[in-house]
């Protein structure tokens, strides 16, 4: 790992092969490309993968005599696939050579952050002393969202001959990229038909089984030195031969243009000719990979953020991965944030509440990438309505798994690998989605200014979950408060009681307290929106005065259980038995799964105080102190500074840290309270995928949530970046590990504006325009200065 724009992978071991694959995934946000190598297909080490945001098809399959219904992200034919031999002069062909061929000596990966490339290079040498030198660049092409292209050039050493090279799109390919889903359905894709012409142009069509998405790729390959080509095709899969002279001081290179399209581009049409049409008019690679690295440089421009050293360095490389998945392309289509980005295919592409952790940056970056996610939440409000309703509640009640159509999908079985049953999974009881939902639209209209989409769509979408939250609150006359029953919380462990016939925890303490904080926003909002829309609200979803002191009631008197002084992660948790940890750390050393292991030997984990990841504390993730201590004081409790701190402690004992995220939030929370634990939970968030912490978890795709919060812990928790409404509050919290770093951003129509965090100094520099007012900042301790456009200002600060 060479330089603060490269990451090199040096060494080609079989076992890293599959994460090497997911971190060096190369895309646009329309479609992505797994890192894999050209000369491979998938099998136990190698799995190719490419992905079209927001292509779903859902399949039946059968697991102990039940059908089961999932929705995956489709693995689309594979159009990088290249296959190449050694035919000495005089001599019969060689094997096919790959990267486990025994006579290759080396194999490294180098992706260039900068530039969008992905660079493999390969040597082989047989037993004569002969040798071939391959090098394979690739791009998916940033500034056109359909195209990506390859080029691979051959290098004989010590002998002269012909590189047989194939050039395949591969569609015979299947999702069968996550061992657990080994036993249900994975094959997607059927009506194929494909063609493939002696000018270098080949092509192949199909469609998804059961959503009917048509996908179409087209592929002009080309060489040189120019040779005939030779044909073949089958249904699934086309093949071009090309027999290519190498010698010394000859080399020859193989150029792969690749033009992908779906039936869900728009504007509507057939796929296949403008596939091949897009294809056939493409630009010569070094035109592509020119347009392509001023596509990045724009990017990097707009998503700035400078941290020093190593940590810097995996920053960019989160940044790279989150931009890959949600640029500026995706602001055009019809999809959410997958939790797994476009890597793989571990959650099935699906959509959960990631948003919540990726969204806060792009607010601040891409404004026009985080309305879009918003969107499509937005247009999934009939889809909530209905599962609201079937729930007997009013509102919208959001899924806790989305993919196409806004339907719950998350899995009602799940396989525990360690001892291989299948379990009723009741994960779909995480309703607290909604609230995610209602946060991040809260936080995108103050942060624009958006007066468009607050009073539009996002308005509708606070008052929609608000409805459903008071519906799903009911009073319990003998505590004179409101209790949501019947859940699940962010922990996912806890999904019922010891020895309960039914699933579900009642008063989980993030649930509720959230869904008091959506009721008192949406009631602000509506207060605040302009007299014609109110009435036109009002009349769509049947809101009165007596709703909205309903709603103010509720958040007031929302209930939230304690324990021993600390907030209680649900009612009956203090109840719950005390798990031996060390004793489970001595057995089986990695217990982040503590679930499997307690199911494996026949326990279960909800017995115990022992949580997968951050739940109470996630209160801490999103509100500041002293918004957390208003928010308990409206609701009639008091939360001081030691009760805090004694629910942080109790909970961080307590939790096997199962999840990506959890790190992320529990460096987050300490680091607000200037806890001396802070760093290691923070570093831990920062090398989940580059060290796979999870134990081969990213080899199925990055964890987009963690990625996408470590980008939003600089610049809202180190850096302390807050919109309020007097503008923007910058109150930070620098870490010793963490004291400098520079990122630009956009508010309220101001773009480019600039903050430098040094050591006892902060700087906020403002892009000169003729039409944009001053900035208000409210520092901390809460002094109210300006930022003139044009002006830079630098501010002591004094650290506790």
């Amino acid at each position: 790992m060479t330089s603060k724009w490269t990451w090199d992978f040096k060494e080609y071991d079989p076992g890293e092969e599959r994460t090497v694959e997911a971190l060096c995934t190369l895309g646009n946000g329309r479609f992505a490309t797994r890192g894999a190598a050209p000369e491979v297909a998938a099998d136990s080490v190698h799995y190719p993968g490419t992905y079209v945001a927001g292509c779903f098809d859902s399949l039946v399959s059968h697991v102990d005599g039940e059908r089961i219904h999932n929705e995956d992200m489709v693995n689309l034919p594979d159009w990088s696939r290249l296959r190449y031999r050694c035919r000495p002069d005089g001599g019969p062909p060689g094997e096919w050579l790959s990267p486990d061929d025994p006579s290759m000596r080396y194999c490294t990966a180098s992706l260039d952050l900068r530039r969008g490339v992905l660079t493999r290079r390969l040597l082989f040498q047989d037993g004569h002393g002969r040798r071939l030198g391959v090098s394979h660049a690739r791009i998916v092409h940033m500034a056109d969202p359909w195209l990506a292209a390859q080029r691979t050039a051959f290098h004989a050493h010590g002998w002269s001959g012909t590189v047989e090279v194939e050039s395949t799109i591969d569609g015979d390919v299947a999702n069968t990229g996550v061992d657990r889903y080994r036993g249900l359905e994975s094959h997607h894709l059927a009506g194929y038909s494909a063609g493939a012409e002696t000018d270098g142009m080949a092509w192949l069509s199909c469609s998804t089984r059961c959503s009917r998405i048509r996908i179409a790729v087209a592929v002009r390959t080309s060489s040189r030195p120019l040779v005939p080509v030779s044909a073949t095709c089958t249904d699934a899969k086309t093949v071009q031969g090309f027999r290519l002279p190498v010698g010394r001081g000859r080399h020859a290179v193989v150029t792969k243009c690749a033009a992908l399209y779906t039936s869900l581009d728009r504007p509507a049409g057939d796929p296949l000719p403008r596939a091949v049409a897009h294809a056939s008019r493409a630009a010569a690679y070094p035109v592509l990979l020119a347009s392509h690295r001023a596509a990045w440089e724009r990017l990097w421009s707009q998503g700035e953020l400078e941290v020093p050293g190593e940590t810097g360095r995996i920053l960019r490389l989160h940044l790279f991965h989150v931009l890959q998945t949600l640029s500026p392309h995706t602001a055009e289509l019809d999809v959410g944030v997958p939790a797994r980005g476009l890597h793989g295919e571990a959650y099935r592409g699906h959509v959960f509440w990631d948003e919540l952790f990726v969204l806060p940056y792009l607010t601040l970056h891409f404004p026009e990438v985080a309305e879009a996610a918003l969107m499509y939440r937005y247009r999934r409000l009939p889809m909530a309505r209905e599962a609201a309703r079937r729930s007997g509640a009013a509102g919208a009640l959001f899924p806790w798994q989305s993919a196409g159509s806004g339907a719950e999908e998350t899995q009602r079985r799940h396989l525990n690998p360690r001892s291989g049953r299948w379990l009723p999974d009741h994960s779909h009881l995480q309703h607290h989605v909604g609230s995610a939902v209602a946060w991040n639209t809260w936080r995108y209209g103050h942060t624009t200014g958006d007066t468009g989409f607050v009073q539009g769509p996002g308005a509708e979408l606070m008052l929609d979950i608000a409805r459903y939250w008071a519906t799903a609150a009911v009073y319990d006359v003998d505590r004179a408060r409101y209790r949501i029953r019947g859940v699940v919380g962010p922990d996912e462990y806890h999904d019922a009681y010891p020895g309960a016939a039914e699933p579900g925890i009642d008063d989980n303490a993030y649930t509720n307290v959230t869904a008091a904080w959506v009721l008192a926003r949406a009631g602000a909002t509506y207060r605040e929106l302009p007299r014609a829309r109110r009435q036109e609200l009002a009349e769509r979803l049947g809101l009165d005065d007596e709703t909205l002191c309903h709603w103010d009631d509720i958040s007031r008197r929302m209930y939230v259980p304690f324990h021993d002084g600390v907030i209680s992660q649900f009612e009956g948790y203090g109840e719950l038995t005390e798990l031996d940890w060390d004793a489970y750390r001595d057995r089986y050393h990695d217990i982040r799964r503590l679930d499997r292991i307690l199911e494996a030997e026949g326990d279960a984990v909800n017995r115990y105080q022992a949580s997968k990841q951050a739940d109470t504390l996630m209160l801490g993730y999103l509100f500041r102190p002293t918004e957390l201590r208003s928010l308990f004081n409206r609701l009639g409790y008091r939360l001081d500074d030691e009760t805090w701190r004694r629910t942080v402690g109790h909970y961080l004992a307590r939790t096997s840290h199962g999840s990506t995220l959890s790190s992320l939030v529990h460096g987050w929370v300490l680091a607000r309270e200037q806890g001396a634990d802070a760093w290691s939970y923070c570093e831990e968030a920062l090398l989940s995928d580059v060290a796979d912490i999870q134990g081969g978890t990213t080899g199925e795709g990055i964890h987009l949530g963690a990625m996408g919060g470590t980008l939003d812990l600089v610049e809202r928790c180190v850096a302390g970046l807050e919109a309020v409404p007097e503008g923007l509050r910058v109150d930070p919290m620098p870490l010793r590990e963490m004291s400098r770093c520079a990122f630009t951003f956009c508010y309220r129509g101001h773009r480019g504006i600039r903050v430098d965090l040094l050591p006892h100094r902060l700087g906020i520099s403002v892009p000169r325009s003729h039409h944009m007012p001053a900035l208000p900042v409210r520092l901390a301790g809460e002094r109210l200065v300006t930022v003139a456009p044009g002006e830079e200002r630098w501010f002591r600060l004094s650290m506790t």
